[in-house]
């Protein structure tokens, strides 16, 4: 266990490897679970705000759903959630040219339209985060057939989970919180 400030993290976000591998597991992460994305409070906020800006960015066939069910729902596990389609794919998804499942809502922070990239439990997966009183836990947690070619992969290229989710990882804690963990991973797991 690694802990930095009221952060604790599992020592398999700097022992795992880990690159997305989307050719084969084709973005299932945004349609494979028991419910939508977890958001923050601040989230529901933001996507709400949003919407109306980003909406020509979503797929025109899960606009219905987000009207009926609201820019977000609520799970009785993870609390506030991304609408889902039947239970599916995230509202928020659409499907590329090459039959990968992406995220509408970066494709309008891409095309300028929002200055929200995406929720932030979207941009920091395999990594999730649970809050507890004083603290959060950081914990790596791969889908075992989903994320296999991602594991292999970053075997392969011997990318560090961590240093997979740079760019999220400082989003969330700071530029200081990622260099206190890229010392701890190289001083104490000879990375």
């Amino acid at each position: 266990m690694i802990a930095i400030d009221n952060v604790l993290l599992s020592d398999e976000i700097i022992q795992e490897q880990f690159v997305c591998d989307l050719d084969k597991c084709k973005g299932g992460c945004c349609v494979d679970g028991d419910c939508g994305a977890p958001l923050t409070e601040e989230e529901t906020h933001i996507i709400a705000r949003i919407y109306p800006d980003i909406k020509s960015s979503l797929d025109p066939a899960y606009l219905p759903e987000i009207e009926r069910q609201g820019t977000h729902t609520m799970d009785n596990e993870y609390g506030y959630v991304t609408p889902t389609v039947n239970g599916g794919i995230c509202v928020y998804g659409y499907t590329d040219d090459a039959g990968v499942v992406k995220c509408g809502i970066e494709k309008a922070w891409k095309e300028g339209k929002t200055d929200f990239r995406k929720p932030i439990s979207c941009h920091l997966y395999p990594i999730r985060i649970t809050s507890h009183p004083g603290y959060e836990a950081v914990n790596y947690e791969p889908r075992p057939s989903l994320c296999k070619p991602a594991c292999k992969l970053g075997r392969k290229l011997k990318v560090p989970v961590y240093k997979f989710l740079k760019d999220s990882i400082i989003r969330k804690y700071g530029e200081d919180f990622y260099g206190a963990l890229d010392t701890i991973a190289n001083k104490h797991f000879n990375q």
